[in-house]
C-alpha cells in the first residue's frame, strides 16, 4: 500500500485535464444517447444512424395488447369457488388401507386397487431394502397389457396421490434384486373399491 499523505502533486491531474475527461465522457454519452439509444428505445433518430444500424426497427415491434381492466378487480368467494370446481365427490367409500407383502431373492409381487375412472387415493410404500417398482394399471379384460405411471430402480420408499385416468386396477409391482428378503409395506387413504395382494 502506497502513503498518500506523502503523495507528489505534479503526478496528479490538473483541473483542466480532469475537465477535459469529463467533457469527453459527456460528449460520447450524448452520441451515444442521439445514434443508439433514442433510436432503439423510442424511434427517434435526428441522425439517420439509428435507421442504418438497424435501432430503429428494435421500437417498431408492437407491443402486446393487454386484456381491459376488470371493473371489480374483487372476485366473490362464491365466484372464485364456481371457478375452481373446489369439491370431488364420489360413489366410493373412503378407505384406509394398510399391506405388507415379503419378497424373497430375486422375487417379484403386486398390490392393487380396484378403481373407477376418477377414484382418487394417497398413497406411501417404504421397504426395508432396495427393491425395483413399477407403478401401473390394467383396463378390465386387459390380458397382459398395461399402462405405467412411474417407475423406480433401487429405491425404498415413495409415495404422492394418483387419479385414476380408467376403470380397472391400478399399483404397484416390486422387485427384490438382493439376496436378502424385503418386505414392503403399502399404506392408501382414498376413495377405491379395494386393495388386494395379487
Amino acid at each position: 500500500m502506497h502513503d498518500i499523505t506523502h503523495r507528489n502533486r505534479a503526478e496528479s491531474p490538473s483541473s483542466k485535464t480532469l475537465f477535459k475527461a469529463t467533457a469527453i465522457a459527456l460528449v460520447v454519452g450524448a452520441g451515444l444517447l442521439v445514434t443508439t439509444v433514442l433510436p432503439a428505445e423510442y424511434g427517434i433518430d435526428p441522425t439517420g444512424v439509428g435507421g442504418y444500424l438497424g435501432l430503429t426497427q428494435l421500437n417498431a415491434i408492437a407491443p402486446q395488447e393487454t386484456a381491459e381492466p376488470v371493473e371489480d378487480p374483487m372476485i366473490s368467494d362464491a365466484q372464485l369457488a364456481s371457478l375452481l370446481n373446489p369439491v370431488w365427490k364420489s360413489s366410493a367409500p373412503l378407505r384406509n388401507d394398510t399391506l405388507t407383502i415379503t419378497l424373497g431373492p430375486n422375487e417379484g409381487a403386486e398390490i392393487k386397487a380396484q378403481m373407477q375412472e376418477g377414484d382418487r387415493f394417497m398413497f406411501k410404500w417404504e421397504a426395508q431394502g432396495p427393491v425395483n417398482f413399477d407403478m401401473h394399471g390394467e383396463r378390465p379384460n386387459a390380458g397382459d397389457e398395461f399402462t405405467s405411471y412411474w417407475t423406480g430402480r433401487n429405491k425404498t420408499n415413495a409415495n404422492g396421490a394418483f387419479q385414476a385416468p380408467f376403470e380397472g386396477v391400478h399399483g404397484w409391482y416390486w422387485h427384490n434384486g438382493g439376496a436378502q428378503p424385503v418386505t414392503v409395506t403399502v399404506t392408501t387413504t382414498g376413495f377405491y373399491e379395494k386393495l388386494y395382494k395379487l
